[in-house]
């Protein structure tokens, strides 16, 4: 099939001027250094750098037309748009013809939990028997390839969205789940996906610094409601169907005014149409009673944490009750279910403790990991953390204060400072834990070397304790300035065990500011 600029422009939302002149269209591209002689250069405003910037670069490398926002002449074909991020995801859905049309697509986002809610339901639909393809922000699996989505990863761009529908057409899938962030959803990345069911795990406070308030980044994740009502009729017919959060009835009555369609709830709540009882948190997993539209199951899952709960009833929500995929099937499945990297992932090495890496990076889900190891933990619990720089400031206070209530000993440490002044950071969370009673040197410390910091937990460490380290899960990198350094907390803990242990491992990972102990050390009759 012939492409040309005028073909794919037919369906772009607020085109301001046309060019005179059509050309063949070969591919796309956001980055000038990804043009190809063919392509049209999609030139767009960014927080640190204009695309416009970078057009005449994008030309000389072979670019046959330019979309832009700005009045320009150009020596090539020029379009120019309201909105080049929204046209950016048009193009690409009519440049590979659509895929989302010849797809049922299952939306998921939320602040805590839409990765292991959508990994679950993409879980549960192929246990079923439905060819069903994933975009998280750990892994794309398209039926023939999986691949990893990349390190400090969001929604990826509208073209490889687009990209990767269309290779899961090609590969005879049937359904997609595509894991959609508040970034994603705001900068148009998953536009003109066309989805039929829309998952909203729930909503708190995060990502305040891009979004600017929280009702801001309320109205992000709204957006995946709005997308759901856009979608068009398809052959393989569409829900319209929104899962949502009983246990948040403020988020739920906002919620439901944008809800094209059917509403599923579901939730601890009474009233959730999928709800959970008698649950049983555990080491080894859940166990609990799952009540739903005309059935009563036990559902048995090795997912650590009650709060995995809700994912699980999120996931049953759409696919039983929603997707109509039999309840045994769905059951098998939640029982089957591996977990994912970096969720309360346990690393044994023969230690007399519980080592635990989580991904808990905001306040509420740093609660939620705390609260999950407190029952089973028979000693203390160790709290290993940091905030990111050139995030939300106010989470960093926010969750040095959760961890000083729930944890007994809490270390504070670096987690992509980026640009900003790691010592600066530590300093505003220690601000935090002082306020709620704790003391540095005995119950909070600052450690600016995260490998130095996992080494003071597992130093600490006694029988019977929990060492948790949170806030970059299975991750693979830590940004220090602008600068990527391999980083992996899994690896780290290992090492760390392996040393106090005296057994081979793997060598700790170095950053930047390797060797930087506790800026107040214990006091000696705290190391066991």
């Amino acid at each position: 099939m012939t492409r040309t600029l005028f073909s794919l422009l037919e369906y772009v939302p607020g085109v301001l001027a046309m060019p005179d002149q059509d050309v063949e269209v070969q591919g796309l591209a956001l980055d000038s250094r990804q043009v190809k002689p063919g392509y049209v250069f999609i030139a767009v405003p960014g927080v640190f750098q204009d695309g416009h910037s970078f057009i005449h670069d994008a030309i000389e490398r072979g670019a046959v037309a330019v979309v832009g926002l700005y009045p320009l002449r150009l020596p090539v074909p020029y379009v120019r748009v309201q909105n080049p991020r929204q046209a950016a995801a048009y193009l690409a859905a009519a440049f590979y013809d659509f895929p989302g049309r010849r797809l049922t697509v299952i939306g998921v986002t939320g602040t805590d939990g839409k990765t292991t809610t959508a990994t679950l339901i993409w879980h549960i639909l192929r246990h079923a028997g439905h060819p069903t393809g994933l975009i998280s922000t750990i892994q794309a699996d398209l039926g023939r390839r999986q691949l990893p989505t990349g390190l400090h990863v969001t929604t990826p761009d509208p073209i490889t969205v687009q990209a990767y529908l269309a290779e899961m057409v090609e590969n005879g899938l049937t359904h997609a789940v595509i894991e959609a962030t508040s970034h994603g959803l705001d900068q148009y990345r998953v536009d003109a996906a066309y989805f039929d069911v829309a998952v909203v795990t729930n909503i708190t406070h995060e990502h305040l610094d891009y979004h600017g308030s929280y009702t801001a980044y309320r109205a992000a994740k709204a957006r995946l409601l709005f997308l759901l009502a856009e979608t068009p009729p398809k052959a393989r017919g569409n829900l319209r169907l929104s899962v949502l959060n009983q246990d948040q009835p403020d988020i739920l009555e906002f919620l439901r005014r944008y809800a094209p369609g059917p509403v599923l709830t579901f939730g601890r709540s009474a009233q959730a149409d999928v709800r959970a009882e008698d649950v049983h948190s555990g080491p080894g997993g859940l166990r609990f009673r799952l009540i739903g539209p005309g059935h009563r199951l036990d559902i048995e899952s090795p997912l650590v944490g009650e709060y995995n709960v809700g994912n699980i009833l999120a996931a049953w929500a759409t696919t039983v009750v929603g997707l109509l995929v039999p309840a045994p099937a769905a059951q098998e499945a939640v029982a089957r279910f591996p977990g994912l990297p970096g969720r309360m992932e346990r690393i044994e090495m023969g230690q007399r403790f519980t080592a635990i890496v989580d991904f808990a990076h905001t306040p509420k889900a740093l609660e939620a990991a705390l609260q999950a190891v407190r029952p089973w933990t028979k000693g203390r619990v160790i709290a290993v953390f940091g905030s990111a720089g050139l995030r939300d400031r106010a989470k960093r206070r926010m969750m040095a204060e959760v961890s000083a209530r729930l944890a007994d000993i809490t270390i504070l440490t670096a987690e992509d400072p980026r640009t900003e002044s790691l010592e600066a950071i530590l300093e505003e969370m220690l601000e935090g834990a002082l306020a709620q009673g704790a003391v540095e040197g005995e119950t909070v410390f600052r450690v600016p070397d995260r490998g130095e910091a996992i080494r003071l937990a597992v130093r600490l460490a006694r029988e019977g304790d929990t060492v948790l380290v949170c806030g970059k899960g299975h991750e693979q990198s830590m940004c220090f300035g602008e600068t990527e350094y391999p980083w992996d907390d899994r690896i780290a803990l290992r090492a760390a065990l392996a040393e106090h242990l005296g057994l081979p491992g793997p060598r700790m990972p170095e950053l930047p500011t390797k060797g930087q102990g506790p800026l107040v050390p214990p006091r000696e009759d705290a190391v066991a």
